[in-house]
């Protein structure tokens, strides 16, 4: 593909985290329900997955289902519970031959006990692959993880494990649900929305944001493709000034 052309394979992000949005505009464009748009968003991951383990992107994180989620329709609910235990069911071979890490964070014991086993025999039968991480966020939500990070830290503190001088960024970071992933570098959201939706918002701290009017269900290769050349392009400051950046201080 030509836009492959211009992609720096030394300067591929190291974690890329997805907000896929636009399933139910896109299904009430087709004139059909939200449904049809989740059951159409699979191409999308697919194709996402493997253009990112493609080029060397190690760990993606796609945010699946927001704590906020629940409050949808019962029928809507159930149907993404339902293709979420389908999808993993029939995804596990191809994640085994494509060498597909599969991971979950969120509050996944409020899952359906069905959607509990399958997710935790998916993530085990693919503990040992590692071309790249798959992380689905289910039941997420950042303000509730960082919550429960500080309850955990207060009680260790509260019981003498823990020295509340010894609190810092390692500390906290061990106590959130991606205590096993590295920030996240870029982070795309589709369907032309520009907000954050309560994602990840202590580990995209320093990411760069990418925001794109493809809905999630007509997200392709170049697409993506389109989203790391725009990274690419930025200055990466951290803090520093671009001089700084350009002599290594």
């Amino acid at each position: 593909m030509e836009k492959l052309k211009h992609i720096d394979l030394h300067k591929i992000p190291n974690h890329v985290a997805i907000i896929m949005d636009g399933n139910g505009r896109w299904a009430k464009g087709k004139g059909m329900q939200r449904v049809f748009g989740h059951r159409n968003a699979l191409t999308a991951i697919r194709e996402t997955a493997d253009t990112a383990s493609e080029i060397g992107v190690k760990f993606i994180t796609l945010y699946a289902f927001s704590t906020e989620n629940w409050n949808r329709p019962k029928f809507e609910v159930d149907a993404l519970m339902s293709l979420l235990v389908t999808t993993l069911k029939k995804e596990l071979p191809e994640f085994q031959r494509k060498n597909v890490k599969v991971n979950a964070i969120g509050n996944l014991d409020s899952l359906p006990k069905n959607a509990q086993k399958i997710l935790a025999k998916v993530i085990d039968d693919t503990k040992t692959n590692n071309k790249i991480t798959l992380t689905f966020a289910l039941s997420y939500g950042s303000r509730e993880e960082i919550v429960n990070a500080i309850k955990n830290i207060s009680k260790k503190v509260v019981n003498s494990e823990l020295d509340i001088e010894k609190i810092n960024e390692k500390i906290i970071n061990n106590h959130l649900y991606t205590f096993n992933l590295p920030d996240v570098d870029l982070l795309i959201r589709t369907s032309g929305e520009l907000r954050i939706s309560n994602f990840l918002l202590w580990q995209i701290a320093y990411a760069e944001l990418y925001f794109t009017d493809i809905l999630w269900p007509d997200f392709r290769r170049g697409h993506f493709f389109d989203a790391i050349i725009d990274y690419q392009n930025r200055e990466r400051r951290f803090g520093k000034t671009s001089e700084q950046i350009e002599t290594n201080e």
